[in-house]
């Protein structure tokens, strides 16, 4: 179809005829059941709509986790540690919307937080006092590690990262950063800079200058880079890492390394960032990882958990004489809904669930039980399966070859589990559940696992 075809049909279509599609689409999300009829006719738009007019490549990576090809899988309701499919069928939910989940799917106390706000106020006027964002920032000054302090709002984690990036530089005027190999630190341009997969990076290059990636994990490598950018000119403003990396497949630091670190910023004056957008909110056992190995960074990055699963949320939490470079001008770095009020209830709720019911704690205790039991499940299995590892409810599972976690995750899926591959590791695939998951539901997806271990073929 030309363009002017296609111009010429779209203005065929009046006003009236929009707002009646649009009217049958509110009468659905109104209902608390759809039909079979409603089904079919919700799955046909979806599909069709992704492909006309989303993006179609979606359709083709979907076909890995749908069986047969049929796109079944449009979901519609969630609530626990399950997600519902817009035909009636539940999943239990080890993705975890990539670590959205922690305290569950539509945690009933933080969506009454966030409906409670909705009914007096949604977003804030931007030039008035908002309580709640004072409120927030001051719990998080409470249960950050060490003496962070000050707060700024975000909507996402590559926000958040790029919010601790220009802070960082305003710091000290310094313009280099170390990053690491398999990080991930998000997809806007300077978070961009920091992430490792080179997939990623070069239809976008040149980025921004002055990031320079080591191996995860290799100290020497740190300091080597730190005494090179020394001796030239060109000194580190900060070196930003996940605690344990996510997206790069579950890999966990080596004893000692996240200290080691810390003494190295320490000796040459530069920045220690941890970016806990998945690790943060009790994923790894502990309120933060940055708990988990004692060591206090300078600014700590946190969102996808950060608003419970029902608000996009995130913020950057920094030390006072790192934050003071933005108190001159509070307008030099800006967002128009990060730490809107809505986000704000969100995040307090959120942070309430995990401190009542002691979630941290309890992803420590079921997160031994999911490793061990799925570590029992792969035995027999070394031809197909290199190595399970993570911590609190932060698990990767790491096969020997692309194909077989794609199997796995297919399998898994077909018998109502939904798992992921890592956006940098694709030979990993993920089991992030909420915190709450039962130990009834994880016993399911450890039998489910090792059904579908002993059925895939590796060849």
């Amino acid at each position: 179809m030309s363009t002017n075809t296609k111009h010429e049909i779209q203005t065929v279509k009046s006003y009236s005829e929009i707002n009646e599609y649009i009217k049958k689409v509110l009468a659905l999300i109104e209902k608390e059941e759809v039909t079979e009829e409603d089904a079919k006719w919700i799955t046909t738009e979806t599909v069709e709509g992704f492909r006309e007019h989303v993006n179609p490549g979606f359709l083709a990576y979907r076909k890995t986790v749908t069986k047969d090809g049929q796109f079944a899988a449009v979901e519609w309701s969630d609530e626990g540690s399950c997600f519902t499919d817009v035909h009636g069928k539940k999943y239990i939910d080890c993705l975890g919307g990539f670590g959205i989940y922690n305290v569950g799917h539509r945690n009933p106390k933080v969506v009454k937080a966030v409906t409670d706000q909705l009914k007096r106020q949604a977003l804030h006027s931007q030039d008035l006092l908002d309580p709640l964002r004072a409120i927030l920032a001051k719990i998080l000054a409470d249960i950050t590690p060490g003496d962070l302090k000050y707060a700024f709002f975000t909507n996402s984690g590559t926000e958040s990262v790029e919010a601790a990036l220009k802070l960082a530089k305003m710091y000290s005027e310094r313009t280099t950063f170390i990053s690491t190999t398999r990080a991930f630190h998000g997809k806007s341009l300077g978070s961009l800079s920091g992430t490792a997969k080179g997939m990623f990076r070069k239809p976008f290059l040149p980025l921004i200058p002055g990031f320079r990636h080591v191996p995860f994990g290799d100290i020497e490598m740190m300091r080597k880079t730190f005494e090179t950018c020394a001796l030239v000119g060109e000194d580190v403003a900060a070196v930003i890492l996940e605690p344990i990396q996510g997206e790069g497949g579950i890999i966990l630091p080596p004893e000692g390394y996240l200290k080691q670190v810390r003494e190295l910023c320490d000796e040459y004056e530069a920045l220690l960032i941890f970016d806990e957008v998945q690790t943060g909110m009790g994923r790894t056992g502990k309120m933060f990882a940055a708990d988990l190995y004692d060591v206090v960074p300078d600014i700590i990055c946190l969102a996808k958990a950060f608003g419970g699963g029902v608000m996009p949320a995130g913020a950057i939490v920094a030390k006072e004489k790192v934050f003071k470079s933005w108190f001159p001008n509070p307008f030099m770095h800006t967002t128009t809904f990060g730490g809107n009020p809505l986000a704000c209830a969100a995040a307090i709720a959120t942070i309430n669930v995990l401190i009542e019911e002691n979630l941290p704690a309890r992803a420590a205790e079921v997160g031994e039980y999911f490793l061990q039991g799925l570590r029992e499940a792969a035995e027999g299995h070394e031809d197909k399966v290199l190595e399970i590892r993570g911590q609190g409810l932060m698990i990767g599972i790491e096969f020997h070859k692309d194909e077989i976690g794609y199997e796995v995750s297919k399998a898994m899926f077909d018998r109502g589990i939904l798992v992921a591959g890592t956006l940098i590791n694709s030979k990993t695939i993920r089991i992030e559940p909420s915190l709450t998951i039962s130990l009834d539901e994880v016993n399911v997806v450890i039998n489910a696992f090792k059904e579908v271990l002993s059925q895939v073929n590796c060849k």
